[in-house]
């Protein structure tokens, strides 16, 4: 483990001098991918310093100790930074491997998120709306954009279903484990007599494709236009902008009409195919090893029930794990990484369990 870090430790100092080339600096493709190399050794490189100097530290307290003309002060003040180096290299050797598990490939993509109301009627399609606002939140307090792609909504305010981008480096990493059902408790406002309904919401998280990784015939496709339904300004009931593309092979349906222009829809439906697409064939490829080592975190798929929302403890429950946070409300404007975090402990944990094993 230390051979290959000490590659990376070497490769970050060339990496760090060669910003200082005046012909780097003018070249701001290259500046911007040492940059980004940087970035992706810099925790590891971090964190192994940190780890050096723990060992530097025992090293030089066992020689005080040993050392017979040393004052009993000078070798009590020893033994407490020996004790103290010894208990950070235990944890920083934890933190070394967690760091250098294999990573997500996925991990730095923008994501396409897509909610459906599922179980519950109108209740459940005015939850499908709050956990949109939930997500756009998060996505705003961590310097990420959101941009819808489809919507349909209800009459009451609520939302059959949308699908949005969410655009910002590491997007996947921090919500792709928000792909299930989301199961909200909840007394509606209709109901007189104060009882609670349950309803159900789908997500599904899905890295957005590059051209690299799909590669759709054009043949393979039927294109519709249509007039576009719902809110979005008089021009909807004039333009057929709306588009509906059907993947033949598959009988994948995506439809955008969330644009005034035309073209600028059919390319926010073909992302989201693409999108589709890669993670349909992402997970054949995985279902596999997921068949034998399910994560401890769940398999991310959209039918398994991953979280409650019960409003009048206000609880937030995430099964997969066994996390209940009584502060429904914070989680529901945006602190979504109360949950996201420990999410992403347990599996960094499973993954060095399996590692071990």
């Amino acid at each position: 483990m230390f051979e290959k870090i000490e590659v990376f430790d070497k490769r970050y100092n060339e990496l760090n001098n060669m910003l200082y080339d005046p012909l780097v600096a003018s070249d701001n493709e290259r500046y911007t991918a040492i940059m980004k190399e940087l970035h992706s050794i810099e925790a590891v490189v971090t964190k192994y310093r940190e780890y050096k100097n723990a060992k530097d530290t025992i090293e030089e307290s066992f020689i005080i100790l040993a050392d017979s003309s040393a004052d009993e002060e000078l070798k009590a003040l020893a033994q407490e930074e020996l004790s103290l180096a010894k208990s950070q290299v235990e944890v920083l050797e934890t933190e070394l491997k967690i760091l250098l598990l294999p990573k997500d490939p996925n991990d730095d993509k923008n994501v396409i998120v897509e909610i459906r109301a599922g179980a519950g009627g109108e209740e459940a399609a005015l939850f499908c709306s709050v956990l949109y606002r939930m997500y756009s939140m998060y996505a705003d307090s961590r310097g990420y954009s959101t941009d819808t792609i489809n919507i349909s909504e209800t009459g009451l305010g609520g939302i059959k279903e949308i699908s949005f981008m969410i655009e910002g480096a590491g997007a996947y990493s921090r919500l792709k484990f928000e792909s299930g059902v989301h199961r909200v408790q909840r007394v509606p406002e209709t109901e007189s007599g104060g009882r609670i309904h349950t309803s159900t919401v789908t997500v599904a998280v899905l890295p957005e494709a590059e051209d690299v990784e799909i590669d759709i015939n054009p043949n393979d496709l039927k294109i519709d236009t249509f007039r576009a339904s719902g809110a979005g300004g008089q021009h909807i009931n004039k333009t057929s902008s709306a588009i509906r593309i059907t993947h033949l092979p598959t009988g994948t349906v995506v439809e955008c009409q969330d644009e005034r222009s035309q073209y600028k829809n059919k390319d926010k439906a073909m992302k989201v195919l693409k999108s589709r697409l890669l993670s349909e064939k992402q997970q054949e490829q995985s279902g596999a090893i997921a068949a034998e080592r399910k994560s401890q975190v769940g398999t991310g798929d959209r039918s398994e029930r991953i979280r409650t929302y019960n409003y009048r403890e206000n609880r937030v429950t995430d099964h997969r794990i066994g996390l209940t946070l009584y502060k429904l409300d914070t989680i529901l404007e945006g602190a979504l990484d109360e949950v996201v975090d420990p999410l992403i402990t347990a599996y960094r944990a499973e993954q060095l369990k399996e590692q071990n094993n």
